[in-house]
């Protein structure tokens, strides 16, 4: 396993993280606590240090199980979380997204109660979750700078959703350099990290990167077939029988970055990612320990060429050669922000908010 800084915080994490939204919630299958702590342990061995989890997973369960999995391992692990939603008065329905509650003062509370449920001193990775641009206020930044000063949290981050909104926001987590950015990124949806590898670059900011999401939901691993019948409550059911067809197709135009018996098409869609210098970090949804044996590998794998990466950034440009529909425009929000100029708004009214504060 590799290494890489979070920003210019200071704190190293495993190139291949642990994504926490599958340890106490439902969302990915259902398993017990005494399974997911022997999974995240289980990681630990394969050198992951980075485990990245959030309040609103299983209403604050998440937090509780990985804390407990890792109260022995503190000082060897990197701990983030997410806050931003207001669970405690609203119960989930389903998959939809609970009302949001960004403020200075809700930042401070959201993350006494994460430090108490994860039992610990501190926090490595503190990341605003799927914040809208207009809701990160000076006195939002102000909060964050305190807890900062206070030893509360290590670095900061903004986690951003695939459709919620992201375009204004990530370019203002990079502008004002939060220490990290989490997006949906992957070989088949790289208009997101495209998009901020350029913001990144023309800034010369220290913001890194976190990809998550990475085998696009299960095609890039090879877990999830067209034929795949998923379980009622596995939330990647809403996706379109289309999505799957095309996927499919996209996945065996890939086929030349797997190398017999160095590399794996699942581990490959990791290495794709850590191909990018701004990269410190992809989190991949383990949901067996096998997952985490074959994934972990993919920091020690063959790196991708340049020549390997660019082809798969030009399969991506022409549409992999696909000329089909593949249901998914109603489920997209835009990159160059068309439907926010629709709506009349301007979502980067708030940018540079903490030099007006």
């Amino acid at each position: 396993m590799h290494y890489r800084e979070l920003g210019t915080s200071g704190i190293e994490v495993s190139e291949v993280g642990f994504g926490a939204w599958v340890v106490g919630t439902d969302w990915w299958g259902d398993r017990s606590d005494e399974d997911s702590i022997e999974m995240l342990h289980h990681a630990i061995d394969r050198g992951i240090d980075f485990f990245d989890t959030g309040d609103v997973y299983g209403h604050g369960h998440s937090e509780e199980v990985v804390g407990e999995a890792l109260a022995d391992y503190r000082d060897e692990v990197t701990v983030a979380t997410k806050i931003g939603y207001d669970f405690y008065n609203n119960p989930q329905a389903g998959h939809g997204e609970l009302p949001k509650e960004i403020t200075g003062e809700w930042v401070r509370e959201a993350t006494e109660q994460s430090l108490e449920r994860l039992d610990m001193e501190y926090i490595d990775l503190l990341q605003l979750h799927n914040a809208n641009v207009d809701e990160v206020t000076p006195d939002v930044l102000e909060a964050l700078d305190e807890l900062k000063e206070e030893g509360l949290i290590k670095a900061t981050g903004w986690a951003l959703g695939p459709s919620i909104g992201w375009l204004a926001e990530g370019d203002m987590a990079i502008e004002e350099e939060f220490d990290a950015l989490q997006i949906v990124w992957n070989a088949f949806e790289q208009d997101v990290g495209n998009h901020f590898l350029d913001t990144i670059r023309e800034t010369g900011s220290s913001t890194s990167l976190i990809a998550r999401v990475p085998h696009s939901s299960g095609l890039l691993n090879e877990q999830v077939r067209p034929e795949t019948e998923l379980g009622s409550g596995d939330h990647r059911g809403f996706r379109p029988d289309e999505w799957y067809e095309t996927g499919w197709e996209k996945l065996e135009a890939l086929r030349f970055l797997e190398r017999d018996g160095e590399r794996t098409m699942a581990q490959a869609s990791i290495a794709y990612l850590l191909g990018y210098d701004e990269t410190t970090a992809v989190t991949p949804t383990f949901r067996t320990k096998d997952d985490i044996d074959e994934w972990a590998k993919a920091s020690d794998v063959p790196k991708l060429t340049d020549e390997e990466i660019t082809r798969v950034e030009e399969l991506y440009a022409d549409d992999f050669g696909i000329d089909r529909f593949d249901g998914m425009d109603a489920l997209r929000s835009s990159v160059d922000g068309d439907d926010i100029r629709a709506a009349g708004l301007d979502k980067r009214v708030a940018k540079g908010a903490r030099n007006e504060a």
